[in-house]
């Protein structure tokens, strides 16, 4: 692999909803279409990757945060979603879901769901934080371990905006990013438990330490251990070698870059408004759009979760 330092640059959106916050791209390869959510608007979009007019909206009366597909099940029937309160069950045809796992203690009402993801061994992680209108984000929220069958489990706590969690290629490292503190961690993994007994975890080390006017958002790891990671407030996707090197940027029309997500060899990538900037100005016409950029690696693929 060339150690030259490689740029993309994109420069129109694939499709323009003008996201609030646009989060979470999921590849669904047996419907060939990519579903992504609103946060702030409280939107799951579905859209094909053939054309962007092929587009399914559902509309929630709390925040849908994350997603995952379920072992066993179609996700065109029902998926995994993070919702204001926890874990949840969505029947996509009928945009009623069930929570299986809620979220425990004091001050719980202040806090919602954000980012994570489903583990080797069938696990769903998720982060929490302060919900929209409750003030400025406090080190309130948690990375958390969720399973059918017991209530989630604390993995880190006074977590103020935790993101992506990801593991690489091989299984034996997991990598989660805390925005605020621009930091992505890492730890030794061991793959090989049951989804019921105790995650190993081991020497906790911090991967990458972001510098610059940005943080560090949502990611995805490729077959060849690269982390691809959004920035927000800076225009750009990073690419991070498995040494935890900056090798490479994406570059895009619009400031708040929030995650990203393999289909084959592109990257679709997801954007939030951009309300600082001016009318008329490129960072808010682009605002909350979502792109896509051919990067020439496909991504490893993604767990089940095991109801």
């Amino acid at each position: 692999m060339s150690s030259e330092f490689q740029v993309w640059e994109v420069k129109t959106p694939y499709l323009n909803l003008h996201c609030g916050l646009g989060e979470g791209p999921y590849y669904e390869p047996a419907t060939q279409t990519v579903r992504f959510v609103d946060i702030k608007n409280k939107k799951l979009h579905t859209v094909s990757i053939n054309d962007p007019a092929d587009l399914v909206t559902l509309s929630f009366d709390e925040p849908v945060t994350v997603t995952a597909d379920i072992a066993g099940v179609d996700p065109k029937d029902k998926i995994l979603i993070g919702a204001k309160q926890g874990l949840a069950v969505l029947d996509r045809k009928t945009g009623e879901y069930e929570y299986i796992s809620k979220m425990e203690g004091e001050g719980v009402d202040r806090i919602r769901s954000n980012d994570g993801a489903v583990d080797p061994q069938g696990r769903f992680w998720m982060g929490s934080m302060t919900d929209f209108g409750k003030g400025d984000f406090r080190p309130e929220g948690s990375l958390l371990r969720f399973t059918q069958t017991s209530p989630p489990q604390l993995a880190l706590t006074s977590l103020t905006i935790p993101n992506s969690v990801g593991w690489s290629p091989d299984q034996r490292t997991m990598y989660f990013t805390h925005s605020n503190a621009r930091e992505v961690l890492a730890w030794d993994y061991d793959p090989s438990p049951s989804p019921s007994s105790a995650v190993t975890l081991s020497n906790k080390r911090i991967f990458y330490q972001h510098v610059g006017s940005g943080e560090p958002d949502g990611f995805r790891v490729d077959v060849e251990g690269n982390i691809w990671h959004a920035v927000y407030g800076e225009s750009r996707v990073l690419k991070l070698s498995p040494e935890g090197k900056l090798i490479g940027e994406v570059r895009l029309p619009t400031k708040n870059i929030t995650c990203v997500e393999f289909v084959g060899e592109e990257l679709f990538i997801t954007t939030a408004g951009d309300d600082g900037a001016a009318e008329g100005e490129e960072s808010k016409v682009n605002g909350g759009a979502l792109f896509r950029v051919d990067v020439g690696v496909r991504g490893v693929g993604h767990d089940l979760f095991r109801l």
